[in-house]
């Protein structure tokens, strides 16, 4: 790091995972550690490193899912009400997420949820007719009552290096552990979404433990393009941080018109 780029982060050491589990989608939080890979501690074992983690095996709307059967529906439109935001880099040890200062809504139909944070994973975690892409961010949102809505931003690989609009983000990755704010870095958040707001919906639930359920999934059929050289520096970090797909157990995925 440069010394102008050291001055330029307030670097604070963090604890890993300190998140509360109805705010962060993607927090491991204080408590059994858990990881992606491994025979003891990856996914297949979660719901046996602690009774909280039960509902990791035994619950019936997990996530992620894999997308392929769909049913045509008129969907509420996503109304994106985001603003700029001085965000808050951490790294947790599971992914990079970005925290962002209050003021920015999604409303979708009667629903008005408060946008808490974006995290992402690599590959995406939901698959599209079976094939993964090489990254989602999930922007997590809470409504009045404390119900999670995520939606979730698809990357498709550009041959480009960089995506500017998340450039600030990606140019100042925090290595495990650090939580970091740059000096005049803004973040115009409703510019990291795409264009086309058609998206697929459906419940089911944090794809972390304690895997806690009844939370309303958003996913944008319109990918973004990020920078190939933004992916492998996320990969550098993480190089495979996704839960593997769910049994969809009856449920069914809206698709808009």
């Amino acid at each position: 790091m440069s010394g102008s780029a050291f001055h330029a982060l307030k670097t604070l050491a963090l604890a890993l995972a300190v998140f509360s589990t109805g705010l962060a989608h993607a927090a491991g939080g204080h408590g059994p550690h858990w990881s992606y890979h491994g025979d003891h501690e990856g996914p297949a074992r979660w719901a046996e490193l602690d009774t909280t983690f039960e509902t990791c095996a035994k619950g019936r709307n997990q996530s992620p899912v894999d997308i392929s059967t769909t049913v045509k529906a008129e969907l509420p439109a996503l109304q994106f009400h985001y603003g700029q935001s001085e965000p808050t880099i951490v790294n947790n040890g599971h992914t990079v997420q970005v925290n962002v200062a209050a003021g920015s809504q999604l409303k979708v139909g009667e629903q008005t949820y408060e946008l808490l944070q974006f995290h992402f994973h690599t590959p995406s975690e939901e698959t599209i007719q079976g094939k993964h892409l090489p990254m989602v961010a999930h922007f997590v949102h809470k409504n009045a009552t404390g119900q999670l809505g995520v939606v979730a931003v698809l990357f498709q690989s550009s041959p480009t290096p960089k995506n500017a609009t998340y450039a600030p983000v990606f140019d100042h990755l925090p290595r495990p552990g650090e939580k970091i704010t740059v000096d005049g870095l803004v973040l115009d958040l409703a510019h990291l979404l795409p264009a086309e707001r058609g998206y697929y919906a459906f419940e089911g639930s944090l794809t972390t433990p304690p895997c806690s359920e009844s939370v309303q999934w958003m996913v944008l059929k319109k990918p973004v393009a990020l920078g190939h050289e933004q992916i492998k520096a996320f990969r550098r970090l993480f190089n495979a941080n996704a839960r593997p797909v769910q049994p969809l157990n009856g449920r069914i995925i809206k698709e808009s018109l």
